[in-house]
């Protein structure tokens, strides 16, 4: 058996359905994390009030709160905390609501263990080398633009935001690949660690967003740029 390096991480599991609870929280205590469990969203904020977690694995159906409210007051106080969303809801719309919120990833239900699985160490893992990187690049300029990737605070002109900890990690492994063309083969597989063959909008909808953020024309970008066929190219220089 593959020996987990992320053996004793402490996860925060919402979910109401309580097969599907029991089952993962085993599953993934067998795995070797912490796992505890809150079956709705008032429970959830309450365990976070008292408890520190390395990651929320959050459902987005849940009674009191759903998962789109815990995920926004998540969000709003621990700006790095890795969240995985679990949804049966298909429609693009509501994943793209989650992402918006804050979550870092989605899983579509029903799921396989194993994918499950994958997320949560390829998530624990971004994590690790974010705060490891953040070391050596801790603030980036680029046009009218600054970026704290330590404290994730942002300005573009007179706009102040704050970007999520996917949106810095898609931004900084860009950066550091200035110049260069990123396929979303490569996006998926070291930033997602999740296997290039998934079909996924994600790495769309969060392109969209950096442009939002720092493109003065995010119809036009400047910065990030699509290559047809090929990625994405990150460049710090105006076209004259």
């Amino acid at each position: 058996m593959e020996k987990n390096p992320f053996k004793g991480s402490k996860i925060l599991l919402v979910e109401d359905e309580e097969t599907l609870a029991i089952g993962l929280q085993y599953n993934l205590s067998d795995e070797g994390f912490i796992v505890d469990l809150a079956k709705d969203g008032k429970e959830a904020l309450k365990f976070l009030e008292s408890n520190v977690y390395d990651l929320i694995i959050l459902d987005l159906m849940l009674p009191y709160l759903d998962g789109f409210e815990v995920a926004e007051r998540v969000r709003s106080r621990l700006l790095q905390m890795p969240i995985l969303m679990l949804t049966a809801r298909t429609a693009i719309e509501d994943r793209i609501k989650g992402l918006q919120l804050g979550a870092d990833d989605y899983l579509t239900k029903p799921f396989h263990l194993q994918e499950l699985l994958l997320r949560v160490k390829g998530m624990l893992k971004r994590k690790m080398w974010y705060k490891t990187s953040t070391e050596i690049l801790s603030v980036f300029r680029f046009g009218k633009n600054v970026v704290n990737f330590e404290n994730l605070n942002c300005t573009s002109g007179s706009k102040k935001f704050v970007l999520t900890p996917h949106e810095a990690m898609l931004l900084k492994y860009l950066i550091e690949r200035k110049g260069k063309i990123v396929s979303r083969k490569e996006l998926l597989e070291n930033v997602w660690q999740i296997s290039s063959e998934i079909e996924t909008r994600t790495i769309d909808i969060f392109i969209s967003r950096l442009r939002k953020y720092f493109e003065p024309d995010h119809n036009s970008p400047v910065y990030i740029k699509s290559i047809r066929s090929a990625g994405y190219s990150f460049n710090d220089e105006k076209e004259k």
